[in-house]
Parts: structure tokens; C-alpha cells; sequence
């Protein structure tokens, strides 16, 4: 058993590892603990074993109010007042042009409802391509069942935008707004690198800022700003030309018996990746960037 899903507190709690089972909120990037005490107790008396519980605190309220041990974590988050605001003044002139060059090229904005549409269109995107950003794409060969779990979480309170040419989703984003409505996550946002002439991912942006903008939700999250000890990539780029900034929030660890004490006091709550150096880190991934692109003749997507 690696990963489980529980109900406690009125919210699916996340339970993922073998050797040290660490619980997090699902959605834990849209959804917060009102209670983290009594999530604790229900998780020290639920069945299914949890060494810790992690949760962070909303990009709208950074300040520590907890006494929880936390380390902070961090997230691309882009202030949104009005969308010519952020036209005209939060943006660089390379993805406004990008952004207009999708009008020109024929790409059309439109949300678009959860079914089977959207589930075949979100399964030509994402098997397009084996490879993205230089690493083995881990969706890719994603099924119609698969889609619609990957994407049909948080329902009632999501929406999704597809970029069209003719007929054919070229990229789709899904925004889901947390409860307080204080921000939307870019939960997921991919175009196929074949269209990247047709700037896809910047027309997305463009209409999640005039979404949240409509829906006056004053944070748009796109996913993290740094990645671990990897600062400076394509990506992290993207986001800022795009108006990202880097917001630092605290992410709390409570042991919930003594394992989970002993896990937190080893560093056994970090992925053994993050433990590797970035000098050599780095490396690595260019050697592996380089290997894909070789291989498989891969487009670079940013």
C-alpha cells in the first residue's frame, strides 16, 4: 500500500510513502485546514497509519500563525486586480505578442465543461509527447478513465479553459478556487509543443488572469516558482515574463507518533532528490535533457 485516501474532518486527507507515511490534504494548494488539531487527533486515531501530517497556509495569509514545526515553501503567485492592469503593466511586451499572436493565428479561448469533449481533448494533449521539459512525460499514454480521474477532482468549484484551433484542443488549463475565494490554482495547464507557433500557453494565461479577474479572486497560483535547490529554469522564467512573483509560504510538519519524530528530526520528510547537491543536480538533468532531445527529437515547450 503507497498511496490512500481517508476522510477525516469533513476532508479527504492524502496518505502517500512506505517507510515514512506522511499525510497531506488533497488539493493541498487550494485547500487549508480550518482545524489542524482536530485533523491530527482524527489522524492518530484512523485506521490506516500516518507518521506526519503537512499543510500550508493560503498565498493570501503568508504570515506563521501556527506553532507547528514548519519550513517554508514557495509558489509563482500573480496579484490580480483588473485584466487591463495586468496587460498593460504586470506583463513584458515578449507574452502580450505572444498572447496576440495566438488571436492572429486562429487559437479561440473558451471554457469548457466537464465530459467526454474535454477528456478526449485533454488526451490528445497530454499523448502527444513522451518527453516535457527533458524528463520522461509521466501522463503520457493517459487513458479516457485516467483523464477523468487526473482532471475530475474538485468539480464544484473548478473550471476549465480549452485553446481551440478549429475543432481541436490545442491546450487546456484547469483553475480550481478555494473556498475562501482569495485565490485560484492553475491546477493543471498544458498545449501540445507541435503548436507552439500558435503561443496556446500564453492565451491560457491571458484567460485565466481574465477569469480571476471577472470572478474577482485577487491571487492566480501557477504550481511553484522554484522546484527544490533548481532555481532559474526555462519554466520559473515563463511565469515571471508572464508577472509570477515568488511568494514564500510556511509549510507545517506534525508528528503524529514517534516515527514521525524521528522522520522530522533525520530529514526523512524530504525526497531523496532534494538531498542531492544542485551542482550535481543540475548536471544531471542537462545530461538528461540532452539524451531525450537526441533520442526522440523533442520541441523545447518554453
Amino acid at each position: 500500500m503507497q498511496n490512500t485516501l481517508i476522510k477525516i474532518c469533513d476532508k479527504y486527507v492524502k496518505l502517500k510513502g512506505r517507510l515514512i507515511r506522511i499525510a497531506s490534504l488533497e488539493g493541498e494548494k487550494h485547500s487549508f485546514p480550518d482545524n489542524p488539531a482536530a485533523i491530527i487527533a482524527g489522524l492518530q486515531k484512523a485506521k490506516v497509519r500516518a507518521d506526519l501530517f503537512t499543510f500550508l497556509q493560503s498565498v493570501s495569509d503568508p504570515s506563521p500563525k501556527y506553532s507547528y514545526l514548519f519550513e517554508y515553501d514557495n509558489f509563482a503567485v500573480l496579484p490580480v486586480s483588473t485584466f487591463e492592469h495586468w496587460w498593460d503593466h504586470q506583463i513584458r511586451s515578449y507574452p502580450r505578442n505572444r498572447a496576440r499572436q495566438a488571436e492572429k493565428r486562429g487559437v479561440v479561448l473558451r471554457e469548457v465543461p466537464f465530459g467526454e469533449a474535454l477528456i478526449q481533448g485533454i488526451c490528445g494533449i497530454y499523448n502527444e509527447t513522451p518527453v516535457r521539459q527533458g524528463k520522461a512525460f509521466a501522463h503520457y499514454g493517459m487513458t479516457p478513465e485516467g483523464a477523468r480521474d487526473y482532471a475530475g477532482t474538485f468539480l464544484d468549484h473548478s473550471i476549465f479553459l480549452g485553446a481551440f484551433l478549429g475543432d481541436t484542443m490545442i491546450g487546456f488549463a484547469k483553475l480550481t478556487i478555494d473556498e475562501s475565494r482569495t485565490q485560484a490554482c492553475l491546477v493543471h495547464i498544458l498545449s501540445m509543443a507541435e503548436q507552439k507557433d500558435k503561443a496556446p500557453t500564453n492565451a491560457l494565461i491571458a484567460q485565466a488572469v481574465r477569469t480571476c479577474a471577472d470572478l474577482r479572486v485577487p491571487h492566480l497560483v501557477y504550481e511553484h516558482f522554484n522546484y527544490g535547490k533548481k532555481v532559474g529554469d526555462s519554466l520559473s522564467h515563463f511565469k515571471e515574463v508572464n508577472g509570477f512573483q515568488r511568494v514564500d509560504v510556511p509549510r507545517y510538519y506534525a508528528p503524529l507518533n514517534p516515527l514521525g519524530h524521528l522522520a522530522l528530526r533525520l530529514g526523512l520528510h524530504h525526497p531523496l532528490a532534494e538531498r542531492i547537491p544542485e551542482s550535481v543536480a543540475g548536471k544531471l538533468r542537462g545530461l538528461r535533457r540532452a539524451w531525450h532531445e537526441r533520442r526522440l527529437q523533442v520541441p523545447v515547450e518554453f
